[in-house]
């Protein structure tokens, strides 16, 4: 008995780690582990292939952003995160959502009800699973992030079901004392 206890608890860390891995909230705008088109700021196209996606993203946000995969419910460190801040796309780090827009829907994904612009995000028809869905992909680099229904919140109406494994979180005072030691070191003070 006590040996099956053990191998359940080293189960339980291994699937938390993995559901952890790739996952950064540290706030950096390019962490180590990410591809070089990694970026907050830069808004040109990035087109890679899958296989080169392969090799520099974690086995799991690629198995989510690149082959349209779906992390399970309910294991998102963001899911009832109340932070506040930005969400990024993991993959190449284009803002999708602010955290003013993220709500509790109960479906055991963080949800938001609106992207940050109309440019963040492209949808497309995803008629897959015999279900008619519209499938959210970031605008930068076509990852897929989740689905979009119409059930959410005003003043939208709608809800952005997003996989957390493929969002970056920076919380504001980290992202507002980045830009002011930036304004700083441009000024020469």
């Amino acid at each position: 008995m006590k040996n099956f206890i053990m191998a359940v608890v080293a189960g339980v860390f291994a699937l938390t780690l993995q559901n952890c891995y790739g996952q950064s909230s540290s706030g950096q705008t390019k962490p180590a582990d990410k591809a070089p088109e990694y970026s907050h700021t830069e808004t040109a196209p990035v087109k890679k292939s899958n296989d080169d996606w392969q090799k520099v993203l974690s086995p799991e946000v690629y198995r989510v952003a690149r082959l349209k995969g779906t992390e399970r419910p309910f294991t998102s460190e963001y899911e009832h995160s109340k932070e506040i801040g930005t969400f990024y796309c993991a993959v190449c780090g284009n803002p999708l959502f602010k955290s003013d827009a993220k709500y509790e829907s109960g479906c055991g994904w963080p949800s938001f009800f609106e992207p940050i612009s109309k440019k963040s995000i492209v949808e497309a028809a995803d008629n897959s699973l015999g279900m008619h869905r519209i499938e959210v992909m970031c605008g930068r680099c076509k990852s897929h992030l989740g689905h979009v229904f119409d059930d959410g919140p005003p003043p939208t109406g709608l809800r952005y079901c997003i996989n957390g494994v493929v969002l970056d979180f920076e919380k504001a005072k980290t992202a507002e004392k980045k830009f002011n030691s930036k304004k700083k070191a441009e000024s020469g003070s």
